[in-house]
Protein backbone atom coordinates (compact mmCIF):
# COMPACT_ATOMS: atom_id res chain seq x y z
CA UNK A 1 0.00 0.00 0.00
CA UNK A 2 1.39 3.50 -0.97
CA UNK A 3 0.15 6.59 1.93
CA UNK A 4 0.87 10.18 1.76
CA UNK A 5 1.73 11.49 5.04
CA UNK A 6 1.99 14.76 6.40
CA UNK A 7 3.97 14.95 9.63
CA UNK A 8 4.51 18.25 11.51
CA UNK A 9 3.72 20.28 8.01
CA UNK A 10 5.98 18.11 6.08
CA UNK A 11 5.00 15.58 3.21
CA UNK A 12 6.64 12.12 3.01
CA UNK A 13 5.63 9.20 0.77
CA UNK A 14 5.41 5.79 2.52
CA UNK A 15 5.27 2.09 1.09
CA UNK A 16 4.72 -0.90 2.75
CA UNK A 17 4.71 -4.66 1.99
CA UNK A 18 3.36 -6.96 4.54
CA UNK A 19 6.18 -10.45 4.50
CA UNK A 20 5.10 -13.20 6.37
CA UNK A 21 6.70 -12.06 9.77
CA UNK A 22 7.73 -8.31 9.08
CA UNK A 23 6.77 -5.10 7.12
CA UNK A 24 8.55 -3.56 4.75
CA UNK A 25 8.91 0.17 4.41
CA UNK A 26 10.24 2.59 1.96
CA UNK A 27 9.98 6.23 3.27
CA UNK A 28 10.94 8.66 0.68
CA UNK A 29 12.98 5.81 -1.11
CA UNK A 30 14.64 4.70 2.07
CA UNK A 31 14.39 1.06 3.15
CA UNK A 32 13.45 -0.31 7.10
CA UNK A 33 12.21 -3.53 8.10
CA UNK A 34 9.78 -3.46 11.15
CA UNK A 35 8.34 -6.32 13.35
CA UNK A 36 5.66 -4.83 14.80
CA UNK A 37 3.82 -6.35 18.06
CA UNK A 38 0.23 -4.65 19.60
CA UNK A 39 0.92 -3.75 23.04
CA UNK A 40 -2.68 -2.37 23.40
CA UNK A 41 -5.05 -0.34 21.30
CA UNK A 42 -3.22 2.40 21.04
CA UNK A 43 0.32 1.32 21.65
CA UNK A 44 2.47 -0.94 18.70
CA UNK A 45 6.30 -2.16 19.75
CA UNK A 46 8.15 -1.81 17.01
CA UNK A 47 11.81 -3.62 16.43
CA UNK A 48 13.41 -1.29 13.19
CA UNK A 49 15.58 -2.37 10.84
CA UNK A 50 17.10 0.67 8.66
CA UNK A 51 18.85 -0.29 5.58
CA UNK A 52 21.92 1.94 4.37
CA UNK A 53 20.42 3.64 1.36
CA UNK A 54 21.53 2.47 -2.50
CA UNK A 55 24.57 3.70 -3.60
CA UNK A 56 24.66 6.15 -6.73
CA UNK A 57 26.83 5.98 -9.44
CA UNK A 58 30.25 7.43 -8.51
CA UNK A 59 30.17 6.38 -4.93
CA UNK A 60 31.35 2.98 -4.68
CA UNK A 61 33.84 2.58 -2.04
CA UNK A 62 32.46 5.21 0.63
CA UNK A 63 30.89 4.21 3.39
CA UNK A 64 30.20 7.34 4.88
CA UNK A 65 26.78 8.17 5.98
CA UNK A 66 25.68 4.69 5.07
CA UNK A 67 25.29 3.08 8.08
CA UNK A 68 22.21 1.06 8.28
CA UNK A 69 21.28 0.35 12.04
CA UNK A 70 18.52 -1.00 14.17
CA UNK A 71 16.40 0.02 16.84
CA UNK A 72 13.20 -0.44 19.05
CA UNK A 73 10.54 1.96 20.18
CA UNK A 74 7.03 2.01 21.52
CA UNK A 75 4.93 4.24 19.20
CA UNK A 76 1.10 5.39 20.10
CA UNK A 77 -1.03 6.63 18.18
CA UNK A 78 -4.35 8.44 18.69
CA UNK A 79 -7.14 9.44 16.23
CA UNK A 80 -8.65 12.97 16.75
CA UNK A 81 -11.57 12.46 14.17
CA UNK A 82 -12.87 15.94 14.46
CA UNK A 83 -9.61 17.06 12.55
CA UNK A 84 -8.75 13.82 10.89
CA UNK A 85 -5.41 14.20 12.28
CA UNK A 86 -3.14 11.58 14.35
CA UNK A 87 -1.41 12.41 17.84
CA UNK A 88 1.98 9.98 17.06
CA UNK A 89 4.39 9.32 19.96
CA UNK A 90 7.33 7.42 19.41
CA UNK A 91 9.20 7.29 22.58
CA UNK A 92 9.34 10.44 24.08
CA UNK A 93 8.55 12.49 20.72
CA UNK A 94 5.19 13.97 19.90
CA UNK A 95 4.09 14.57 16.29
CA UNK A 96 1.02 15.69 14.45
CA UNK A 97 0.68 13.42 11.73
CA UNK A 98 -2.62 13.22 8.77
CA UNK A 99 -2.79 10.28 6.74
CA UNK A 100 -4.00 10.73 3.55
CA UNK A 101 -4.75 6.70 1.97
CA UNK A 102 -6.82 7.85 -0.30
CA UNK A 103 -4.50 9.77 -2.13
CA UNK A 104 -1.82 7.25 -3.44
CA UNK A 105 1.14 8.52 -5.02
CA UNK A 106 2.35 7.49 -8.86
CA UNK A 107 4.62 7.41 -10.75
CA UNK A 108 4.06 10.28 -13.50
CA UNK A 109 4.43 7.50 -16.57
CA UNK A 110 1.13 6.06 -14.79
CA UNK A 111 -0.99 9.23 -15.76
CA UNK A 112 -3.72 9.95 -13.55
CA UNK A 113 -6.96 10.42 -14.85
CA UNK A 114 -8.20 14.05 -13.97
CA UNK A 115 -11.61 14.31 -16.15
CA UNK A 116 -12.59 10.84 -14.84
CA UNK A 117 -14.91 9.48 -11.49
CA UNK A 118 -12.67 9.58 -8.54
CA UNK A 119 -12.57 6.15 -6.54
CA UNK A 120 -12.41 6.35 -3.21
CA UNK A 121 -11.11 2.94 -1.71
CA UNK A 122 -10.15 1.16 1.49
CA UNK A 123 -7.09 1.80 2.51
CA UNK A 124 -6.07 -1.63 4.30
CA UNK A 125 -8.89 -3.98 5.25
CA UNK A 126 -11.15 -2.45 8.27
CA UNK A 127 -14.93 -2.15 9.26
CA UNK A 128 -16.87 0.82 7.77
CA UNK A 129 -17.88 3.07 11.07
CA UNK A 130 -19.95 6.07 9.41
CA UNK A 131 -21.12 6.64 5.78
CA UNK A 132 -20.42 10.53 5.63
CA UNK A 133 -22.70 10.95 2.10
CA UNK A 134 -25.13 9.84 0.24
CA UNK A 135 -25.67 9.19 -3.71
CA UNK A 136 -26.49 12.54 -5.16
CA UNK A 137 -25.25 14.89 -2.50
CA UNK A 138 -22.55 17.53 -3.77
CA UNK A 139 -19.12 17.25 -1.94
CA UNK A 140 -16.16 19.79 -1.76
CA UNK A 141 -12.56 18.91 -2.02
CA UNK A 142 -11.25 17.30 1.29
CA UNK A 143 -14.76 16.56 2.65
CA UNK A 144 -15.07 13.45 4.49
CA UNK A 145 -16.77 10.73 2.66
CA UNK A 146 -16.45 7.30 4.93
CA UNK A 147 -15.02 6.65 8.28
CA UNK A 148 -13.11 3.17 7.98
CA UNK A 149 -11.88 1.59 11.22
CA UNK A 150 -8.60 -0.35 10.65
CA UNK A 151 -5.79 -1.79 13.42
CA UNK A 152 -7.80 0.25 16.00
CA UNK A 153 -7.68 2.83 14.28
CA UNK A 154 -10.21 5.47 12.69
CA UNK A 155 -9.34 6.57 9.00
CA UNK A 156 -11.78 9.48 7.51
CA UNK A 157 -11.74 9.61 3.81
CA UNK A 158 -12.16 12.38 2.06
CA UNK A 159 -12.94 13.67 -1.62
CA UNK A 160 -10.29 14.61 -3.72
CA UNK A 161 -12.01 17.07 -5.65
CA UNK A 162 -15.48 18.74 -5.97
CA UNK A 163 -18.23 16.69 -7.05
CA UNK A 164 -21.48 14.93 -6.74
CA UNK A 165 -21.31 11.49 -5.22
CA UNK A 166 -22.68 9.09 -7.87
CA UNK A 167 -22.84 5.34 -6.07
CA UNK A 168 -22.21 4.66 -2.28
CA UNK A 169 -20.79 1.21 -1.85
CA UNK A 170 -20.33 1.09 1.84
CA UNK A 171 -22.78 0.62 4.27
CA UNK A 172 -22.08 1.10 8.66
CA UNK A 173 -20.99 -1.94 10.21
CA UNK A 174 -19.71 -3.75 6.75
CA UNK A 175 -16.38 -5.23 6.64
CA UNK A 176 -14.34 -4.25 3.29
CA UNK A 177 -10.97 -5.83 2.15
CA UNK A 178 -8.12 -3.44 1.46
CA UNK A 179 -8.67 -1.53 -2.56
CA UNK A 180 -12.44 -2.12 -1.72
CA UNK A 181 -14.50 0.41 -3.48
CA UNK A 182 -16.48 3.36 -1.28
CA UNK A 183 -17.29 6.00 -2.95
CA UNK A 184 -17.41 7.28 -6.72
CA UNK A 185 -17.61 10.62 -7.00
CA UNK A 186 -18.08 12.55 -10.35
Amino acid sequence: MNYEVEINGRRHQIAIVRGEATFRVTLDGRLFEADVVRVDAQTLSLIVTAFPPPLRPGEEGRSAGREGGRRSCDVTIVSDPATSQLAVGVGSVRLAATLNGRRRWRRKDEGAHPGGPERVVAPMPGKIVRVLVQSGEVVRARQPLVVVEAMKMENELRAGRDGMVAEVHASEGQSVDAGALLVLVQ
